[in-house]
C-alpha cells in the first residue's frame, strides 16, 4: 500500500465524516496536535499527536513526540512512543525510535524499530491518552 494513494484517501474517508488535516512538506508544527479525524504529515510535527482516528506519516515526514491514534501508517521517522489502538503499519522507509503498543502490526522489510513492541488488546480510556493496560500497571505499582 503506497502512502497517500487514492486507495488510502478512500479508505480514510470510507464510512466516516472524519475531518482531514494535512501538514504539508516544508511545514513544521511546534506543539501537540489533537484531532478526532485523519492527520496526514508530509512535513514535521514537534510535539505529540493525540486522539486521531488515523495518522499517516509520509516517508519525508517526521514526528518528534508520542503518537496516539486508532490507526497509524508510518513511512517517515517517529521519535517517540506509538500507541495504535487498532492497527500499525510500518512501511519499508519507516523508523520508530520509541516503544510501540498496538493490537495489530504490519512491518514491511526495511522498516526499523528502535524500542520495544507490545501487542495487547487496547481499550480507549477517557480521551484516548492511556490504554486500560497502562492504567492497570500504574495502579499495581501504587498498591
Amino acid at each position: 500500500m503506497a502512502i497517500f494513494s487514492k486507495d488510502d484517501n478512500a479508505r480514510a474517508a470510507k464510512g466516516s465524516e472524519a475531518t482531514l488535516s494535512i501538514i504539508s512538506s516544508g511545514t513544521t508544527v511546534s506543539g501537540d496536535v489533537t484531532t478526532g479525524g485523519v492527520l496526514k504529515v508530509e512535513g514535521q510535527v514537534d510535539g505529540s499527536v493525540r486522539e486521531a482516528r488515523q495518522v499517516m506519516l509520509a516517508k519525508e515526514g517526521a514526528i518528534r513526540g508520542d503518537v496516539h491514534a486508532s490507526e497509524v501508517v508510518v513511512g517517515g521517522v517517529i521519535d517517540g512512543n506509538v500507541t495504535a489502538h487498532e492497527r500499525l503499519e510500518l512501511q519499508s522507509t519507516a523508523v520508530v525510535n520509541g516503544d510501540i503498543t498496538t493490537k495489530s502490526i504490519v512491518v514491511m522489510e526495511g522498516a526499523r524499530i528502535n524500542g520495544a513492541v507490545r501487542m495487547t488488546e487496547l481499550a480507549l480510556v477517557g480521551r484516548g491518552d492511556e490504554s486500560r493496560d497502562t492504567k492497570d500497571a500504574r495502579a499495581a505499582r501504587k498498591g
